[in-house]
Parts: C-alpha cells; sequence; structure tokens
C-alpha cells in the first residue's frame, strides 16, 4: 500500500554529524575578505589568526590565562597532540564510552604503551567519572558524538585534583556550558558546532597543563608537527596565531563568519538554547512514537548535540538493514542527509541538532522520518 508522504520539506536537509550544517546566512562570497595569495605569517594572516583565537576565547568565556592554539588535523591532531606531550609524568585513566574514546585509549595503551587504567561503558551508557583517581592523568571525551551520551556536567572533577584532565570537546563547544576550571586540555574541531571546515583543531591548554609542557619531556620521540615546546619552554607563537604548518586562510575567514553569526544569536547561550530546541522537537517525536527509542539510556546524559536513535518495532528482522534502509529513503528523498548511525555504534539514526540546525529543518524532517519508517515496514513484509 503507498503511504502518502508529507506535504512539506526541510529548507536545508543536512543533518550531518560532522562536517556540520553551515551557519543559516552563509554565501561564498562572505569569504572574500581571506587574505588568498598572501603568507599566513605576514601581518594580514598572523592577524587573522590572532582573531581566531581571541574570538573564541570571547565568546566561549575561556579564562585569560589560558592559552589557545591553531592546530592542525581537526580534532584528532589537536587531541593527539595533546596526549604525545603531555602523557606517561604519572598514571593515566582512559575513559571511554564510544567509539572516538575507544580510539584515544587505543592510541595511549597500544601506540605510546601507557600502562593506563581503562575505563569503559557500552553505547547508550556512561562511564562512573565519580569513581575515576583525579591525582592520575584523565581523558575522556565530553560528548560522545557516536552514542549521543554526554557529561551532564563537570561537578565530580575535584578541583584539587593533581592530574591533568584531557578532554576531546570537539562536540560538545558552542553547544554545552564547559567548566573550564575543570578542564586542562580541551579540544575541538571547526567543522562540528559551527558549521566551519576541516582541517584544522583548538587546542586549550590551563595554566597547569603549560607547566606540565615545560617541566617534563615524554619519553618517545616527537615529530615536528607535534612539538609545542622548545628548550623546555612553550612555543609561545603557536598561541599567538603563528601555526605550527600552513593553515587554509579560507577556512580561517570561514570560521571567522561563523563566530560573527554566533554572537548575532544571541553567542554561547544563543548556540546551546539553538541545539536545546532542535533536540526538544526531537525528543517530543520521540516521546509520541513508540517504533524509537533515544540510544542514551539516562535523560541526564542526552546529547543535545549528536542525538542518537534506535527503532525498537518488534516487526523489525534485521536492525543494521533496517536502519540503513530508511536513512536511504530519507537521502533518496533530500529530506535528510548522512543520518544513518556511525559505523561502530548500534545500527540506528544519528541527527545533528548543533546551533547552525534551523528547528523549523528538524520538524519538517521527522515526519518524513515517520514516512520512511511505515514505507520499510510495509517493504519488508512484503518481501517475507
Amino acid at each position: 500500500m503507498a503511504i502518502k508522504q508529507p506535504a512539506s520539506r526541510p529548507a536545508n536537509p543536512r543533518f550531518s554529524s560532522g562536517p556540520c550544517a553551515k551557519i543559516p546566512t552563509f554565501e561564498l562570497q562572505k569569504l572574500s575578505d581571506a587574505p588568498f595569495g598572501r603568507s599566513h605569517r605576514a601581518a594580514v594572516g598572523k592577524a587573522k589568526l590572532l582573531a581566531a583565537i581571541e574570538e573564541t576565547r570571547d565568546l566561549l568565556g575561556i579564562p585569560a590565562d589560558y592559552r589557545i592554539g591553531i592546530v592542525p588535523a581537526s580534532d584528532t591532531g589537536a587531541f593527539e597532540m595533546a596526549m604525545w606531550n603531555l602523557l606517561g609524568e604519572r598514571p593515566v585513566e582512559m575513559v571511554a564510552w564510544e567509539s572516538f574514546g575507544a580510539g584515544w585509549v587505543t592510541d595511549a595503551v597500544k601506540q605510546l604503551k601507557i600502562d593506563a587504567t581503562v575505563h569503559t561503558a557500552d553505547y547508550g551508557r556512561i562511564v562512573d567519572m565519580a569513581a575515576l583517581n583525579y591525582d592520575h592523568d584523565v581523558c575522556f571525551t565530553w560528548n560522545g558524538t557516536t552514542s549521543g551520551v554526554r557529561m551532564p556536567n563537570g561537578d565530580v572533577i575535584p578541583s584539587d585534583r593533581a592530574g591533568l584532565t584531557l578532554c576531546d570537546a570537539t562536540s560538545a563547544a558552542f553547544a554545552m556550558d564547559l567548566p573550564w576550571d575543570k578542564l586542562d586540555v580541551t579540544t575541538f574541531s571547526w567543522q562540528k558546532v559551527l558549521g566551519g571546515e576541516g582541517a584544522h583543531g583548538m587546542l586549550i591548554l590551563s595554566p597547569r597543563a603549560v607547566a606540565r609542557l615545560e617541566n617534563y619531556a615524554p619519553a618517545w620521540p616527537l615529530p615536528k608537527i607535534f612539538r609545542l615546546t622548545k628548550g623546555g619552554k612553550l612555543i609561545d607563537g603557536i598561541f599567538r596565531g603563528e601555526t605550527i604548518n600552513t593553515p587554509s586562510m579560507m577556512a580561517v575567514e570561514d570560521y571567522l563568519v561563523a563566530l560573527d553569526w554566533a554572537r548575532s544569536v544571541g553567542g554561547l547561550t544563543g548556540l546551546i538554547n539553538r541545539a536545546n530546541a532542535n533536540s526538544a522537537a526531537i525528543e517530543a517525536f520521540v516521546n509520541a512514537n513508540d517504533w524509537i527509542a533515544y540510544l542514551a539510556e539516562d535523560p541526564a546524559t542526552r546529547s543535545n548535540t549528536s542525538v542518537c536513535l534506535k527503532f525498537t518495532d518488534a516487526r523489525i528482522v534485521d536492525g543494521a538493514a533496517f536502519a540503513k534502509a530508511v536513512a536511504k529513503r530519507l537521502d533518496a528523498e533530500g529530506v535528510a542527509y548522512d543520518i544513518g548511525a556511525y559505523r561502530d555504534a548500534p545500527p540506528g539514526l544519528r541527527i545533528w541538532c548543533g546551533g547552525t540546525v534551523e528547528t523549523s529543518d528538524i520538524s519538517a524532517m521527522l515526519p518524513w522520518l515517520s514516512w520512511a519508517f511505515d514505507a520499510e515496514i510495509d517493504a519488508q513484509m512484503e518481501a517475507a
């Protein structure tokens, strides 16, 4: 039986969890002020890079004595740089409740060969962060991009800790209130909540992290692209816009434009409110339909950016095939792109709800999700 399609469609069907939707006002001509064909070490290039650093500080409320650097290779490069430079001075606690956290565990244990204490939780759950020893160094993700499970807050992290906290905040920065006094190293990438271009990561260091860099040298060699110190001192230029390698000035300009837009919608508070409104629309939909549920089990730890869902209908024979078929139908109709679950995650959907997404587009997409579900159930029954 033919199932009637919804009458309206999202104006922007881009719900990918990375690279994420551009800002709603994005136009290529807005990047015309980028210093194309100029050295990033020229005054104009340095000024743009420093502006990106200081405007990030202002928008996120990062303390004045924290260092902010633009580094290569997106969030991955930033977090790897932090681990390679800082770990090994004291015992380490590695924390993972989804695939990216698991990747950091692999790098620490198998590549750096650190005898770390590893804490894991299944997809949909979170590690008991209060049970960790914060006199050790602790590596964790704030928001599990592939599980939709996030830290509810930083209350369990002690202020008088002896170790460093290394936090991958790539799908949390600009959408969640990060407690800077509890975070010694924080990393994120431009292509997440602000919908920027890929390739560059942000590395944010507390004074305690800087002190570790200047007083500890790891046992393993560091490639040039990872080096943050010289002669036992922080390479200060990295944190003034003198990047380790050549950045894309087009990507920098795009980030500056996105930061300007973020201020126009109310800054960090406005961005958090936009993400919350988007995720609230999905919550209402899930509550109204018994065939779909959150992957995250505890409402207090549900992400407001990377919202992960699972199908619960007993008629579904092959969960992975069904979820892929639903995502394929939505993509073919041009109403939702790239919303299949991450390849290592349980079968389901992942819908990005960061601040660059309009709530009206989420609301217009959800009836199509119902349509795709019904259509796929019918197709499955006809094939049986």
